[in-house]
């Protein structure tokens, strides 16, 4: 993989001519260089307490991660999907966002909630599917919903998300408000055939929509390389619709950050959509019914080039004299308490071990507004 020296890649101005920026889908938008400064047109504005909330964000989704897998392994939750080594593409894009803006978001993208203060807790009860689940454990877990922090109910068929988060900002638009929409799919996604739908409708109607591939290098157990189809980019797919395309570092805060931020005015301003491919790699199992074992190689993770993003921003703000190592070990201390404490209190309401078990009468409920006849014989037949 071909990685551009940090600070190389321009920044265009937001209403630049697709036409005028072809380079920069084969090229990767990165600002954090090997000794941890910003440098670059792309290095942005963030102060100092914007890159302080954004570390701790990310080491809040590190460390849910790892007890929800804890969790998992303790027969608490059926499932469980972490985003190890994701962390700062989601986070940093969530600092981008507006009120009412609308995530159409994949299972990885638990950044965008955290990120956005959203209740642990609640996170926590759904993945458990308690009697305190804001879903009622209709989901399976880790598909979290919440209009009000702009996170669109997780499907699990994957690609939709980029028809959904297209309709989404087409009806924004034509309410003639200003709330834009940002679609998210994986790497091997981009091989459906509602990824192509999604980009005809976006680039047709000039929805205000950001749409994002994130390339984590796996798709499940099959390589990138087979969804691309060989050679190039998967931010070059965007080209051949007109939509301005960007590669950009997901490992590097400050570089997701002004992308997104980037991406975001432009959809504002209703300039059309824009897609970007975040290169970033999977560090952790698909799924906890998944072994990595047994299609990568161990090294592999080791060998990654653009390194782990909670460290490259930490070096960055110790470099920069507003963190330190002894300010990091605290704050890692006080992330594990955190997530501790919002953990027990998800637990008093109950988990898949203990229970309480929902009872049979339950999966004929909020189906229907009001239940139609078949229904309620059938619950009838059932005994309820």
């Amino acid at each position: 993989m071909k990685i551009a020296r940090a600070g190389s890649v321009r920044r265009p101005p937001v209403d630049v001519d697709p036409a005028e920026i072809r380079d920069l889908a084969f090229s990767i938008v990165r600002v954090l260089n090997r000794a941890g400064e910003a440098v670059g047109e792309w290095a942005g504005t963030l102060g100092e307490e914007e890159l302080l909330d954004g570390l701790k964000a990310m080491m809040r989704v590190r460390a849910f991660d790892r007890r929800m897998l804890m969790a998992q392994r303790q027969g608490k939750t059926s499932f469980y999907m972490q985003c190890l080594g994701e962390e700062a593409i989601a986070c940093a894009f969530r600092k981008a966002l507006g009120p009412g803006d609308m995530n159409f978001p994949t299972y990885r993208q638990q950044g965008l909630l955290i990120a956005d203060d959203y209740p642990l807790v609640d996170m926590m009860c759904q993945i458990y599917s308690n009697r305190r689940d804001p879903l009622k454990g209709r989901q399976l877990p880790v598909m979290y919903s919440s209009k009000r922090h702009g996170f669109f109910s997780i499907s699990g068929n994957l690609a939709t998300q980029f028809v959904q988060g297209v309709g989404w900002a087409m009806a924004s638009a034509i309410r003639g408000g200003d709330k834009i929409a940002a679609a998210w799919i994986g790497d091997g996604s981009t091989a459906e055939s509602d990824f192509h739908s999604g980009m005809v409708f976006a680039s047709t109607y000039k929805a205000p929509v950001v749409l994002n591939v994130v390339n984590n290098q796996w798709a499940i157990s099959t390589f990138q390389g087979i969804a691309k189809g060989g050679s190039g980019t998967f931010a070059a797919r965007g080209l051949g619709f007109g939509i301005p395309s960007l590669r950009v570092d997901g490992n590097d805060y400050l570089a997701v950050h002004a992308a997104a931020k980037w991406a975001v005015e432009r959809a504002r301003r209703n300039l059309g959509p824009t897609l970007i491919e975040w290169v970033t790699y999977r560090a952790a199992a698909h799924s906890t019914s998944d072994d990595p074992s047994a299609y990568r190689p161990k090294e592999e993770t080791d060998a990654w080039p653009l390194g782990d993003p909670v460290k490259r921003l930490k070096n960055h703000l110790i470099l920069t004299g507003a963190w330190s190592e002894e300010r990091h070990v605290q704050a890692e201390a006080e992330v594990d308490a955190e997530i501790l404490a919002a953990q027990k209190e998800a637990e008093s309401h109950g988990t898949l071990h203990t229970g309480p078990k929902p009872s049979v009468r339950d999966m004929f409920e909020d189906v229907y507004e009001e239940m139609p006849p078949h229904l309620r014989r059938q619950r009838q037949e059932a005994g309820y």
